[in-house]
């Protein structure tokens, strides 16, 4: 086993991804970085991770932040339900821990949004304690490794070798290079084994079964919604309205709107959403365009329409709130990726 992990230890330190949460390792920093990552590749995590510690370089920054501006810097990241969460607990430590990172996983595993792998990533990161951090990536490797195919069991297996790794190399490091290692060499499809730095202590790779040991995760039919949506203009401003903070997309702004029912058309839909939603007449004007875009649990194709009010008062029936704006102000509202890009054919026209 101490061949193992030094040889994870030599490599991690000479390959050493030079990652910006890495730089101090601190557990704000990797708790950032792990909220950031998932379901979410390294090249596009990474930007958004320095754009948010410049802007809320400490815990305290951010819970003394506005949601909204939290939601702004998480935009195009997705499940945004993730960025409550870190206002929640940013809230939480500053108050019952004096803006200073609980050390034990008991009370770690106790925060909005920490689950038992962050907790063991800041436990292992940050502390060096050991904490085996298992997701998928760390599964497969250790899986293809000791030639585990028992699935019902991964886990708790995938546990107790990592700990064992432990025993001989920081726990920091064990895990960081087993994170590399399932995100670089050891992927799913093509493994680069030959670039692998612990191959010839594999059992996957030296029975030829790296295959068996994927174990990657059946595909998941995603629905298809079909959205209609108003741009209503009053003196050059639009209308936006917030969504409620929990569910999908919860706390962003959106031009008011909403799915279609059976056997309704674009604008049928669009009418009777307004009246629902907002309380008032409309008159469609013009059509801006079709958008499609997918999210991680759904699709959507979005028509939008430029509308203006024929009567009645706007009021927020269905959302946490409704504010008019200038097309110069949609920079400063988080809003779904799908609705940008409807701005975006607004912008090029």
């Amino acid at each position: 086993m101490n061949k193992v992990s030094n040889a994870l230890a030599k490599w991690y330190n000479t390959q050493n991804y030079n990652l910006p949460w890495r730089e101090n390792n601190s557990a704000y920093s990797i708790w950032i970085s792990e909220i950031m990552l998932q379901q979410t590749q390294v090249s596009t995590a990474t930007p958004y991770f320095q754009s948010w510690m410049k802007k809320f370089p400490s815990i305290q920054t951010v819970a003394k932040a506005n949601i909204d501006d939290l939601l702004k810097s998480w935009e195009g990241l997705g499940y945004y339900q993730r960025a409550h969460n870190i206002f929640l607990t940013a809230k939480s430590i500053t108050s019952k821990y004096n803006g200073i990172f609980p050390k034990k996983y008991d009370e770690l595993i106790e925060l909005k949004g920490i689950g038992d792998y962050t907790a063991s990533a800041i436990m292992s990161i940050a502390y060096n304690k050991p904490y085996p951090a298992i997701d998928g990536n760390l599964k497969r490797v250790i899986a293809r490794l000791y030639g585990i195919d028992d699935l019902k069991n991964i886990i708790k297996k995938s546990k107790k070798y990592i700990l064992d790794l432990m025993i001989y190399e920081s726990p920091s490091i064990i895990n960081q290079s087993l994170m590399d290692l399932g995100r670089e060499i050891c992927i799913p499809q093509k493994p680069k084994c030959n670039d692998c730095p612990i191959k010839k202590f594999c059992i996957g790779f030296n029975n030829n079964l790296i295959e068996k040991f994927s174990f990657q995760a059946k595909s998941k039919k995603i629905p298809v919604f079909d959205v209609s949506v108003a741009m209503i203009i009053k003196n050059n401003n639009i209308l936006i309205s917030k969504r409620k903070k929990k569910g999908l997309l919860g706390g962003l702004w959106e031009l008011p709107g909403g799915r279609l029912i059976k056997n309704e058309n674009f604008k049928e839909c669009l009418i009777r959403e307004i009246a629902e939603e907002l309380n008032i007449k409309i008159k469609i004007i013009n059509k801006i365009g079709i958008i499609k875009h997918q999210y991680s649990h759904f699709k959507i194709n979005m028509c939008g329409f430029k509308c203006k009010i024929v009567s009645g008062t706007p009021k927020p029936l269905a959302s946490d709130g409704i504010k008019w704006i200038n097309l110069n102000e949609i920079k400063n509202y988080a809003f779904p990726k799908a609705t940008l890009k409807l701005f975006d054919i607004i912008n090029n026209d």
